[in-house]
């Protein structure tokens, strides 16, 4: 169902009610991960409460900056923080920045910038002062990643598909086969070039109309040719450390957004995380999409989401065949297709407890093997 048909149904207004049977593929509140800054808000908060709580996760650097959870770009919220991101901005003078709709998808409204005048594009009010700007919609800007990773001299990002069916316990699954997205411009990181969409956005719905696109491979790479490519340029133990970064990313923002989201039993959905590597192999989570597309550019494009969509039928319906929001939502090990376990909370609690009593003990039991096995990638 569509983001806006979800929204009518748990609707307080509309009065549906949602039999034992039915399930739908949007949690009520989706938008907390779904809105890009819904989503930078709920990271940072999740960051803050750990730090506060005292835990490691939140361990900080020389600099400030987060060892563990330093997965997004520094962002703002405008026109909220104008005056903060001014002073940041003036700070680094010389920094570019990326201008989004916070509700927007496909790169419609998005633009660059390296001047505090350049808001003009965006505010009614083009006065530099620091009076907020006025605006109908809200925007985020970020510090946008001038060193990434090239691949023929193109940037590219990845589109990766996690399935979620249950928030509390939390319950998420990741699809084998995500893609790399191209640009159809080499990218080049001068101002000249700051306005060529075709070389800094790699959305398919804005590079399908450049000149340089390819109607065949659809500027796509499998991830799996990817990993190849990484293991042969940078040694096969950088490429592991980075998707499981990548996994690491995942799983952290699904926990940051986690207490805020509404785990309707009748719910579950399948998010399309957009990443960008940069030139350290440092991935970075650039947005998450409710409804990645399901069209489809090239045949090989189809097979993969006709899997995609398949496997997710096969995950979400109870061993019936049949939608039962009283199943227990742990699928059989031949239902997950090319999905696998990326985390189990109550497997992941259950090896927790596993290891507790053997620091006691000093005995291993067959339950903690098989819990470590299930409850995530590691």
């Amino acid at each position: 169902c569509s983001v806006y048909t979800a929204r009518t149904i748990f609707s307080v207004e509309a009065g549906f009610r949602l039999s034992d049977d039915q399930i739908i593929c949007h949690f009520p509140n989706h938008y907390e991960l779904t809105r890009k800054d819904c989503m930078v808000k709920n990271i940072k908060r999740y960051r803050k409460d750990l730090e506060r709580d005292g835990s490691p996760l939140a361990e900080r650097d020389e600099h400030g900056r987060y060892v563990h959870l330093d997965f997004i770009p520094v962002t703002f919220m405008l026109p909220a923080d104008y005056n903060i991101f001014v002073e940041e901005f003036r700070r680094n003078p010389s920094s570019t920045w990326i201008m989004k709709p916070a509700g927007k998808a496909q790169g419609i409204g998005i633009f660059l910038i390296n001047k505090l005048s350049q808001l003009k594009k965006w505010s009614k009010d083009g006065s530099k002062s620091s009076v907020v700007p006025h605006t109908k919609e809200v925007y985020v800007i970020s510090r946008y990643i001038e060193n990434p990773l090239l691949i023929g001299g193109k940037k590219f990002d990845l589109r990766l598909y996690v399935l979620v069916t249950s928030y509390r316990p939390l319950k998420a699954y990741m699809f084998h086969l995500g893609f790399c997205r191209f640009c159809t411009v080499k990218y080049n990181a001068s101002v000249s070039e700051l306005d060529n969409l075709f070389v800094h956005l790699t959305n398919v719905a804005i590079q399908k109309h450049g000149e340089e696109y390819n109607d065949s491979h659809g500027g796509k790479w499998t991830i799996e040719n990817l990993r190849l490519y990484l293991e042969s340029t940078r040694g096969k133990e950088a490429s592991d450390k980075l998707f499981d970064d990548i996994n690491w990313q995942i799983v952290h923002s699904l926990k940051a957004v986690q207490n805020v989201m509404s785990s309707d039993r009748h719910c579950f959905e399948c998010y399309g995380y957009d990443i960008i590597i940069d030139s350290n192999l440092k991935p970075w989570l650039i947005e998450v999409n409710a409804s990645p597309s399901l069209t489809y550019t090239t045949p090989s494009d189809r097979v993969m989401k006709a899997s995609l969509v398949n496997d997710v039928i096969n995950i979400v319906l109870s061993p019936s065949g049949f939608p039962d929001v009283k199943w227990n939502k742990t699928p059989p090990k031949e239902a997950l297709g090319k999905f696998e376990t990326l985390y189990d909370e109550e497997l992941a609690l259950a090896d927790a407890r596993e290891r507790e009593v053997k620091s006691r003990t000093g005995h291993r039991s067959k339950l903690r093997l098989e819990a470590k096995k299930l409850a995530s990638w590691k």
